[in-house]
């Protein structure tokens, strides 16, 4: 990078000579370093007309946005049809092992007699025992040292009770106990029933739940048209009949844990297969382009943080003035920090990538979130390329400006909101789906501030007592009116305010800062020829000239 270079090394065959606090400055020096920190700030373009030197960097950049996209387009595809083969199963679960269950079940599937439990355990043992004559799909029983893996059904319940509500009496041990039986599939009964053949009773009053637990394998074959190596799946299926609240409905949930494994023993004629290496020659080409990009935007950090370094020094003891800490930071481009943490999480992912295509890995999830990532920061740096354009230069500008303000603002509303949640939570909880727990407090009161779903908000409260019914009125009135009607219009007046003072300095071109002031005294355009450099390298840097004192002639 040409910042690299040593600032204060003349051009002219000027001499240095510099006693810290005593200086002695020739005027081309201080017009030298005037034009570098000018040249260290333009944009790829005009540093292109100042010294004719292609922006590598810019070009990279903008290739590699294009192969993050692609790479990312193409992961999306093979990981949709992952996420949409575990949900049609879990899907296919419900309808195989719940007896009587809908889509779209209101309320879920709920059970309220002591029938229902014992027909609905029957009913997923003899399912699960005739699953290979019911099912549509390749569903197989897993094995475990040769042996099928059984189903387990197994009950949480208190350790000892006496419960009597008739006289307003009981006892109870908290501790609880866990009971369980294992049914293998080699069992061939055309009627099992849990509490003839296994002797299996549930104790109702001091049942806490049933968990019945069973594990199947299957391969999902639809990622061979796509030329992928298709992956064996490991459900892990877990029932949960919930009693917890001995409230006379035990709620009923199914859940699926999965494992992909990479198939033992395959083959695939054809072009699939393991033999697919157009897409690991292109994930590699990925990695290869966003390690260059991090080495050189990582130079550029290093190069900016020795130019600001040797800024500061001159200007303690030329004009005996402390660099303010903004004007420090102008040398620190906080675009080249997301890029370096989007190039950082584009090699990881693309390395979890070539893992899952090769099989040596399943993480579909860190894959996703490390390539959804590095993708959404790319994008976001797109907005550097506009701001080298006078009129798009604004938005990025107005968000630099009105950070600090808007972090502050945020600080002093969260206590509001948070005070407004913790109130919701404890007395509308009750008696309101929405604001039963804390974290459905928050994102209902978010919603309501984007004016989504009021009405319904407001009416589900209509069928409840008097006082709360006025408490929560009051409550909803004035949080609407607080947040929507104050908080976000001082919210934009914040924006527009800092927007209206950057269009106001571009309008006037004011320098803002001792760092612009500064480089403003430089008149050289990119054209002129002037920020032309040899290619010999120089010895007397600024630091060691006003430090140690030097002399060079050049």
């Amino acid at each position: 990078m040409e910042e690299s270079e040593p600032l204060l090394a003349s051009r002219s065959g000027t001499r240095c000579n510099w006693r810290l606090g005593t200086p002695n400055m020739d005027a081309g020096v201080v017009e030298d370093l005037r034009r570098r920190l000018k040249y260290f700030f333009m944009n790829p373009c005009q540093k292109y007309k100042a010294r004719g030197r292609k922006p590598w960097k810019l070009m990279l950049q903008i290739l590699k946005i294009a192969l993050i996209t692609a790479q990312l387009v193409s992961f999306g595809l093979s990981n949709e049809m992952m996420v949409t083969f575990k949900d049609e199963n879990l899907m296919t679960f419900r309808h195989l092992f719940l007896r009587g269950f809908k889509d779209h079940q209101l309320g879920g599937h709920v059970l309220h007699t002591k029938t229902d439990v014992y027909e609905n355990i029957d009913y997923i043992v003899d399912r699960y025992i005739h699953l290979q004559n019911l099912t549509l799909g390749n569903l197989a029983y897993a094995r475990t040292d040769g042996e099928y893996t059984p189903l387990l059904v197994c009950q949480l319940l208190y350790r000892n009770s006496n419960v009597d509500p008739g006289n307003e009496t009981f006892y109870i041990d908290p501790h609880v106990d866990t009971e369980c039986i294992s049914i293998y599939p080699e069992l061939s009964l055309d009627n099992v029933s849990l509490a003839t053949v296994r002797n299996f009773s549930l104790d109702f009053k001091r049942l806490l739940s049933i968990k019945v637990y069973f594990t199947l394998k299957t391969i999902n074959l639809q990622t061979v048209r796509h030329h992928e190596l298709p992956d064996c799946y490991v459900f892990r299926v877990a029932i949960t009949f919930d009693n917890h609240a001995h409230s006379g409905n035990i709620k009923v949930a199914v859940e699926n844990n999965v494992t992909i494994n990479e198939c033992r023993d395959w083959n695939v004629e054809g072009t699939s297969g393991k033999n697919d290496y157009l897409l690991l020659f292109f994930d590699s080409l990925v990695i290869l382009a966003c390690f260059v990009s991090l080495i050189l935007c990582l130079r550029s950090v290093i190069n900016g943080i020795q130019l600001q370094f040797e800024f500061n020094t001159f200007f303690h003891a030329y004009y005996n003035k402390i660099v303010t800490w903004a004007d420090r930071m102008e040398f620190v481009n906080g675009w080249y920090i997301l890029i370096i943490v989007s190039d950082t999480l584009t090699i990881a992912g693309s390395a979890f990538k070539i893992g899952i295509q090769t099989k040596f890995m399943t993480s579909y999830d860190e894959c996703s979130i490390l390539l959804g990532t590095a993708t959404m920061l790319v994008w976001v740096g797109v907005i550097r390329y506009l701001g080298f354009f006078k009129k798009y230069n604004i938005l990025i500008l107005t968000l630099r400006a009105a950070f600090p303000n808007v972090i502050r603002f945020c600080c002093c509303v969260a206590m509001i909101y948070l005070g407004y949640c913790f109130c919701g939570w404890i007395v509308l909880g009750p008696y309101h789906d929405k604001f039963r727990t804390l974290d459905k407090v928050t994102e209902c009161l978010f919603s309501l501030i984007n004016g989504d779903d009021m009405y319904a908000t407001f009416m589900k409260m209509r069928d409840n007592g008097y006082f709360v019914w006025l408490f929560s009125r009051l409550y909803l009135y004035s949080f609407i009116s607080l947040f929507i009607y104050m908080v976000l219009s001082l919210f934009i007046a914040l924006i527009t305010d800092t927007y209206e003072t950057i269009k106001h300095h571009q309008q006037e071109k004011v320098p803002i800062s001792q760092l612009q002031a500064f480089i403003a005294e430089c008149r050289d355009e990119p054209d002129s020829g002037r920020y032309k450099i040899d290619e010999e390298p120089f010895s007397c840097s600024l630091v060691a000239c006003f430090c140690c004192g030097c002399e060079e002639k050049m």
